[in-house]
């Protein structure tokens, strides 16, 4: 991708105009007439389309994958406004990569349909059971797995799953409607396909076939039988920084002479780590650089408890602070120094080096990419749904250094930030609007946990035993304090200085 000169109006974007784009804009290069299908991809926001759709049309550009085109799918309302915003552009995006060396654009066309949303989503299952369909690829958020604390760790009694137990022939969930699909294949002998997820999700693709295969128990457990014998779940790792878009990102693709309706930006780095596990076949994704490895695990710890959890320490507090982006958040003086403080003294020692990068040289790198200014990742949406990115990413490293004897004050920190975060006010009085799916109860019990502290803690469903935590719990309760007390800076600021007389100390 080479940079463009500013344009004042854009071209509608389409098939029609991709000759006529400026020169400087790269486009595919292959005949999408010519292109078949071989992926349904659910929940196609932004990060697919920067990340998954990216490797596939970067293998279609090599002449390769022609028979794995992808057809995006929802199974939500909402997914019909992004349905409405590419169909009149053939389904293609424009990706802009932003670089502190400068800014480039490209327009991508490995999707080629998108489903329409409808109850019962009758096409999506359809589409799924057709046999020319061989991956089902899911981005639908950490939330969207019905995750329970449950032995079987799959939400039996959500209504939703209830709904689709009762009604398998009218789906309301993804997981319904893969199921209602495989039902359908095992009965015309079209044979199983892949079901690959790339959410941010320890071992998700243990959990998507965790869902499955207990969605389809209680269907009929002869099909989970068969589901279990031939389909695939391979597990994954996806990684790259994808800002939500807004009038700066349209202004960005119409600076590149594209009216594109739903443009995306992106960091210049990605990363994809897949287990090569795929019943019914998978494109060459070795060419384009994803690493394809039994070691998925090692890699998804890295990034998870490093990257992913490092948002989490950033993000509450810089909502607290009104500071906007994760970005300005590294180049303030105080949350930056917090941020280093607990990645190295409280995450990386929980993380093993993968080939080629020890767990200080990744926070290295995590702290460089967060610190790009030209990715403006707001605050707001890297906190968004904590009810579901703190247990997922933050909670397990806590358990891991209180069975080791670690230190973990600055993560307990980090955890009275989001309920401090919750009850809806930031230091300035400003209001900070819903932000998580359970906000509403978020909110109420932040609100108590003011004056009694351990009410926080007592979500069992969030937090376990951890509210009887000798170690956590005292350490959680006095950090909520000082911020309700003290304020948010005030309280990084005792928490860095702290660690330093502990260093001096020692």
């Amino acid at each position: 991708m080479a940079a463009a000169s500013l344009h004042t109006n854009g071209l509608a974007l389409s098939d029609a105009v991709l000759p006529r784009l400026p020169e400087a804009v790269a486009r595919p290069n292959y005949d999408r007439a010519r292109l078949r299908p071989g992926i349904v991809h659910i929940g196609l926001g932004n990060f697919h389309r920067a990340h998954q759709a990216w490797y596939i049309h970067r293998l279609l550009q090599q002449g390769l994958a022609q028979d794995w085109a992808i057809v995006g799918a929802g199974v939500r309302d909402q997914d019909q406004i992004m349905r409405a915003r590419l169909q009149p552009q053939d389904y293609l995006t424009t990706l802009i990569e932003l670089s502190p060396k400068g800014k480039s654009a490209e327009v991508i066309g490995s999707m080629i349909d998108y489903l329409p949303i409808e109850d019962g989503n009758a096409a999506l299952v359809r589409q799924m059971a057709d046999p020319v369909i061989r991956i089902v690829s899911l981005t639908v958020t950490e939330g969207g797995y019905f995750i329970s604390p449950t032995e079987d760790g799959f939400d039996i009694s959500h209504p939703d799953i209830q709904h689709d137990i009762r009604h398998p022939e009218h789906p309301r969930t993804v997981f319904g409607a893969i199921v209602a699909a495989l039902a359908a294949r095992r009965m015309s002998g079209a044979g199983p396909f892949t079901v690959l997820s790339c959410d941010n999700l320890r071992g998700n693709g243990s959990i998507a076939r965790q869902a499955v295969t207990s969605l389809a128990h209680h269907i009929d457990p002869g099909l989970a039988e068969w589901i279990e014998e031939n389909c695939s779940f391979p597990n994954s790792m996806v990684d790259c920084i994808v800002p939500a878009t807004g009038p700066n990102e349209f202004a960005l693709a119409r600076g590149f002479g594209i009216e594109d309706a739903a443009p995306v930006t992106h960091e210049s780095y990605r990363q994809w780590v897949i287990e090569d596990d795929f019943c019914a076949g998978r494109p060459e994704f070795e060419k384009v650089g994803v690493i394809v490895t039994p070691e998925v695990h090692a890699y998804e710890a890295m990034k998870i408890r490093i990257l992913n959890a490092g948002h989490q320490v950033l993000a509450n507090v810089g909502e607290l602070m009104s500071v906007e982006t994760i970005a300005e958040c590294m180049a303030h003086p105080v949350i930056s120094r917090f941020f280093d403080k607990v990645e190295h003294k409280e995450i990386a020692p929980y993380v093993s080096p993968v080939p080629g990068v020890t767990p200080t040289e990744y926070v290295g790198l995590v702290a460089q990419r967060f610190s790009n200014p030209e990715i403006r990742d707001t605050t707001r949406r890297v906190a968004f749904d904590g009810s579901s990115r703190h247990p997922e990413f933050i909670l397990p490293i806590i358990r891991d250094a209180l069975n080791s004897g670690g230190p973990i004050d600055g993560l307990a920190l980090v955890e009275a930030l989001w309920a401090r975060m919750c009850a809806g006010v930031r230091d300035d009085g400003s209001i900070i609007e819903e932000n998580d799916p359970d906000w509403q109860r978020l909110s109420e019990v932040a609100r108590q946990s003011a004056q009694r502290p351990t009410t926080w803690l007592e979500q069992q469903h969030i937090y376990g035993n951890l509210a009887s935590d000798p170690v956590f719990a005292p350490a959680f309760c006095r950090w909520l304090r000082v911020i309700w007390s003290e304020g948010s800076q005030a309280s990084l600021r005792s928490y860095l200085d702290q660690a330093q007389t502990t260093e001096i100390e020692a």
